[in-house]
């Protein structure tokens, strides 16, 4: 039977993920977080991506509502259809 090791992770590489983390928010966010600590950094990535979640959900319903509203057999429509299907 095979031992399985763990590989650790370097303090440089933890870093490296960090910076690479931090380069992903929004600038607005980046600023408000400069250098902060990892668990900052990690907190600030969850609400930002709490609040795509939200928009996503917010865009959606918006959709629904115009597909509702709209004659399903309009160009509209059929538009719709073809970009939600890209």
């Amino acid at each position: 039977m095979m031992s399985s090791r763990r590989s650790r992770i370097t303090e440089d590489e933890i870093n490296e993920l960090i910076s690479k983390l931090q380069s992903l928010l929004p600038e607005a966010r980046r600023s408000s977080v400069g250098r902060a600590s990892a668990s900052k950094l990690l907190k600030e990535t969850c609400n930002y991506i709490k609040s795509l979640h939200r928009e996503v959900d917010d865009l959606s319903d918006r959709l629904s509502g115009l597909m509702a509203s709209m004659d399903t057999n309009s160009a509209e429509a059929e538009i719709v259809r073809s970009l939600l299907q890209s």
